[in-house]
């Protein structure tokens, strides 16, 4: 009889966590095909920018594809040519952005193969978002042109910006500028073209995974200008905001991330079937540097346990011998300086191209940092994850440089959740409410990690009501 009761207990318990497990779903056709399929006007068309690692590189010359093709023929980024191709140029001047190489952007990664022992398997990268605004309507231009999608000829509303991640974020938020202006006269002559109407005001929304948040903020404060090359503080213009209608922010590291440091230091390897990226290669990268996290949060100890406020100095990185200064990297700074032939002048060039990185960068987070309030006309949302531990704290290991994580927060594995808010609450304030240099209208917040957040039924929900429902600034949803 007790153990008739305790197996009747125990398939009563499964039922219940089974059902506690269930989860529900929104129907989103029912909620939102009406408005996918009315032809409005007014709808802004959008543009999707992925984030770090999010664009596919391919060898301009050749046609080989540098980044978006793992396994079998994937690009060495341990021989002498594999780390010429993945790394920028080491030469002053970075603050410009006058490096150049044979390696170009071709296109967002919606989906990317990896090749294992010989079969292609595709796993998809950011088709999460393109599915979900093609929910709600909006028909990808490069899918269309590609052959993924028919849209037959209703495929003007959405695009994607592919850029080279590498690069200063400055750089490829002048790139976005171009970009906008070209896309602006497409859509101006489509519209003419189909509707008649000669005269159209075109602004953007623009959805934004990871580091694509930073380029498109950076966009919207201050266009397509450069920082100043005094090294002083630009005021924010908001010259992007012309151009620009939402912004939605996915996981992006508005507060830094400590993985760019980690890896700057350790090296990155994106997986066991995958090739590891040294840090000398990795170190080439301006955009590392500058997502890195704020000195004032704390998110880095020395040997004592005690804070370093300026993760920007690059006497901090010669004498941990991080990233270019890293003695086991000599071997691929020989690579990537092929005509240097003494060791020492390779070194100082090195050194000099780190010391500039990291310089910009600092100018670049502080300008990021100013508190200002975008115009009326622009509407902020940012999605973060906040249930997935996350890299928060760590602490150098006592000479050697390494470093050993002491605490994590919670974020979604890639970004914290104080980081995607930027929130600034420490000390005297660490218990009021957030305190926040951007200024934003919507929060999200999701249990999921960082590319998992897109595929979350809430985010298609959220998303398509924010872009297709939510009252624009200036109208309002009360019923006279």
């Amino acid at each position: 009889m007790r153990k008739q009761v305790w197996i009747m207990f125990l398939v009563l318990s499964a039922g219940i966590i089974a059902c506690a497990q269930t989860q529900r779903h929104p129907n989103i056709a029912r909620l939102y095909n009406h408005l996918a399929q009315h032809e409005d006007l007014n709808r802004n068309p959008i543009i999707v920018i992925p984030g770090l690692m999010g664009s596919r590189l391919i060898e301009a010359e050749s046609g080989k594809v540098v980044w978006g093709a793992f396994g079998l023929g994937q690009v060495n980024p341990n021989t002498a040519e594999g780390a010429r191709l993945i790394a920028l140029p080491i030469q002053t001047d970075t603050a410009a952005g006058a490096a150049t190489n044979r390696v170009l952007p071709d296109g967002a990664l919606d989906r990317y193969v990896v090749n294992f022992i010989g079969f292609p398997m595709e796993l998809h990268a950011y088709s999460n978002i393109l599915s979900a605004l093609g929910a709600g309507g909006y028909r990808d231009q490069g899918l269309s042109q590609s052959g993924v999608v028919d849209y037959g000829d209703r495929h003007f509303t959405c695009f994607q910006f592919d850029y080279d991640w590498r690069r200063d974020i400055v750089e490829s938020a002048q790139a976005l500028d171009r970009f906008i202006q070209e896309k602006t006269e497409y859509v101006k002559t489509e519209i003419r073209r189909r509707y008649g109407v000669e005269k159209t005001s075109i602004r953007f929304d623009i959805v934004a995974h990871s580091m694509g948040g930073l380029v498109a903020r950076y966009y919207l404060r201050y266009g397509g200008n450069d920082l100043p090359s005094d090294g002083s503080l630009p005021a924010p213009t908001w010259e992007g905001a012309q151009n620009i209608g939402n912004l939605i922010m996915i996981g992006t590291p508005n507060g830094g991330s400590l993985n760019s440091l980690v890896h700057l230091i350790g090296g990155y390897r994106p997986s066991i079937l995958f090739s590891r990226y040294p840090p000398a290669v990795l170190g080439t990268f301006p955009s590392l540097y500058q997502m890195l996290p704020r000195g004032r949060h704390n998110p880095l100890l020395d040997a004592a346990g005690q804070p370093i406020e300026d993760l920007f100095d690059p006497k901090l990185w010669e004498q941990q011998k991080w990233g270019l200064a890293k003695p086991d990297e000599m071997d691929v700074i020989e690579h990537l300086l092929p005509d240097v032939d003494n060791e020492a002048e390779r070194l100082q060039i090195a050194m000099k191209y780190q010391e500039e990185a990291l310089n910009r960068a600092d100018i670049f987070t502080k300008a990021m940092d100013l508190p200002a309030k975008p115009p009326e006309t622009v509407r902020l949302m940012i999605v973060a994850g906040d249930a997935v531990q996350t890299k928060q704290t760590a602490r150098i290991l006592n000479k050697s440089g390494r470093l050993e994580i002491v605490e994590n927060g919670p974020g979604d594995g890639t970004v914290l959740r104080r980081s995607a808010l930027m929130d600034e609450r420490q000390g005297d304030t660490a218990f009021s409410r957030l305190i926040s240099p951007i200024s934003w209208d919507q929060t999200l917040f999701l249990f999921s990690d960082h590319l998992g957040l897109t595929k979350d039924p809430t985010f298609t929900d959220n998303i398509l009501h924010f872009l297709l429902e939510y009252p624009r600034p200036g109208h309002s949803n009360i019923i006279d």
